[in-house]
């Protein structure tokens, strides 16, 4: 098929142009004098990222799911109990991992289109008068369900109920892309990967980690090797590592973090909110509706939309991709077949989103959906005309 696949699922997103050039290079000593220039800077400038000025933050290779395992294994003990909620696929990941390396974990199952349950967490902090939890939960984008919870809301709860429990938090879909605060929230563990909003492939597990944190992992009693913050901090520290390291990830990863100081956090935040916007109106103008079941649950960085009964959504993903060449997100575990997701995050601006929007529709109107042609791409048009910025000499 002629043209490019035009890649819109919520991760492994888009790698700009020049993030691929700066990988493009040969292999290099990862044992030289030279390369704490490269290592350096990469451990400080992900720590901006993450908001994180007093911790240190730890690059793994290995995918999210790894960097998640580090920080239970470093910072808890077997046994230790946790509250955890479920709401999507990947939270219950998150619980599956947890209740396999042997922690207590009180898990909280809630509505999949919702998110983490922060009047419950209150409930059961205040009445853990013992503090036998030892840590709180988040997953701050559950990319399954296109939902956003409120990290800040379970750090208000902790202070409130005066509870000493850690807080992790699983940022995988939205560090870098959505709004994250690790100081200011009171983060003890951030989790992200290289896939999403760090414009990278996978293979970079990312784990931002407090002062707290690093304190209670003299004390873990948890078997690790591999991920041992033991171990990355006797090399990290002179700009090495453990094992050896993807060194073109690296080079990569330097490109990307030029990319976003260059644009600005907070201009980053405010161009995924835009984009959200316009997949959000074309959903309403097709006459859909989203799998978040309120406009506070909303995420920045992913859309799972709902199908009308009796439309298959593999189906819809398999059509989108062999007609379109267009790679949209299937629906996850209970979700399979009944909904699909536009991934609006990394490298995108309007016109790409137009793009996607445009092959959904067609797809839609294809597979039977009854929709008029042009509403949502219409929609999502008039969405952006109305707040995107005027760039250049057009703006004076």
């Amino acid at each position: 098929m002629s043209g490019n696949n035009h890649l819109f699922i919520p991760g492994p997103t888009n790698i700009p142009e020049r993030v691929r050039r700066e990988m493009n290079l040969p292999m290099e000593d990862m044992r030289s004098s030279q390369f704490p220039e490269l290592t350096l800077p990469l451990f400080s400038d992900v720590k901006k990222v993450f908001k994180n000025k007093d911790g240190r933050v730890f690059i793994y290779p290995s995918s999210g799911t790894g960097a998640w395992e580090a920080a239970l294994t470093n910072v808890l003990s077997p046994g230790d109990r946790v509250l955890m909620s479920r709401f999507g696929q990947f939270s219950h990941l998150w619980v599956d991992m947890a209740e396999r390396l042997g922690f207590d974990v009180v898990c909280i199952d809630v509505d999949w289109g919702t998110g983490v349950p922060v009047d419950l967490y209150a409930e059961y902090l205040a009445a853990d008068s013992a503090h036998e939890i030892k840590a709180v939960f988040v997953t701050h984008n559950e990319t399954a369900t296109g939902v956003t919870s409120d990290v800040a809301g379970v750090r208000a709860v902790l202070d409130a109920t005066k509870h000493p429990a850690l807080l992790f938090v699983d940022g995988v879909s939205s560090i870098g892309s959505i709004d994250f605060r690790q100081d200011e929230w009171g983060v003890d563990c951030a989790v992200s990967g290289s896939q999403k909003g760090f414009m990278l492939p996978a293979g970079l597990g990312f784990l931002s980690v407090s002062q707290k944190a690093l304190e209670a992992a003299k004390s873990s009693r948890h078997m690790r090797c591999y991920f041992s913050f033991d171990d990355m901090i006797k090399t990290n520290d002179s700009g090495f590592f453990p094992y050896t390291p993807p060194t073109q990830l690296l080079r990569g990863l330097r490109a990307s973090l030029d990319m976003i100081f260059e644009e600005g956090r907070e201009n980053i935040f405010k161009r995924h909110h835009r984009l959200a916007n316009g997949v959000r109106a074309a959903v309403s103008g097709w006459g859909l509706t989203l799998c978040a079941t309120e406009p506070k649950w909303h995420s920045d960085t992913v859309s799972a939309i709902r199908l009308p009964d009796g439309i298959d959504g593999a189906a819809v993903i398999r059509h989108a991709y062999n007609t379109y060449n267009t790679s949209l997100g299937a629906g996850l575990s209970r979700l399979a077949g009944k909904i699909f997701r536009i991934g609006h995050l990394g490298s995108l601006n309007e016109v790409m989103v137009l793009g996607a929007l445009s092959a959904a529709e067609l797809t839609l109107l294809d597979s039977g959906v009854s929709i008029e042609p042009g509403s949502g791409v219409a929609a999502a048009i008039n969405q952006f005309r109305s707040s995107t910025p005027i760039m250049g000499s057009e703006a004076a």
